[in-house]
């Protein structure tokens, strides 16, 4: 019987001469938490299924440049998942910028329980999203990828591809912006990203 690869460093050496079934292990082991990421920067769960889907397309094309840090491809996958996320988000704008012109269809309302979570979970993130807004663009990064994603600086800064103390002073600039916020009366967000909120998506996935 062969024997269980030790890490992600293992089945990544494996993924990077093409072989497949390694890759698809690392999907396994990483899909939940990249999902859920998305949501948490997308607010909605089919951007994040679509956004997941994307995510590991690009793993698989860029995998000779991919690392695992201490034997994990989690921090350098969030990595790709930023990125992806941010164009996603541009081109949502552009959509929803069309939407807007369009007369507003008529929507059954669905009472069936799962629905009702789904909703509430993604009107929850963009309360949080709308609250993020003013933060600049790498200080959401930071910000999504500790405090949300729960990954360490050192790991924050692999998958963002910045120093350590980039992630540090990032954060406390975050921190600093957010702390102005709540005490401006709107201090939703520290209650809800630290810890972040559990979700639970399409699938029944839940991620750290």
């Amino acid at each position: 019987m062969t024997p269980e690869p030790a890490d992600d460093g293992e089945l990544l050496a494996r993924a990077r001469s093409g072989d497949g079934t390694a890759f698809g292990l690392l999907f396994r082991a990483h899909s939940s938490a990249v999902y859920t990421y998305c949501f948490r920067r997308l607010g909605s769960w089919s951007g994040a299924e679509d956004a997941t889907s994307v995510v590991f397309l690009e793993a698989w094309r860029r995998r000779a440049d991919a690392v695992a840090l201490s034997g994990s491809l989690r921090p350098w996958l969030l990595g790709v998942a930023t990125n992806v996320v941010r164009n996603q988000t541009r081109a949502a704008r552009r959509y929803d910028a069309a939407l807007y012109r369009l007369p507003p269809a008529e929507v059954e309302p669905d009472p069936a329980d799962e629905v009702v979570a789904r909703l509430d979970d993604e009107q929850r993130m963009r309360d949080i999203l709308r609250e993020l807004a003013v933060l600049n663009r790498g200080e959401r990064d930071v910000v999504a990828l500790v405090a949300m994603a729960g990954l360490s600086y050192a790991e924050a800064a692999v998958a963002l591809g910045v120093p350590v103390g980039t992630v540090r002073s990032r954060l406390a600039r975050a921190r600093a912006r957010l702390a102005k916020t709540r005490a401006a009366g709107t201090g939703a967000v520290q209650e809800s990203i630290d810890p972040a909120i559990p979700v639970t998506g399409r699938h029944g996935r839940e991620g750290a």
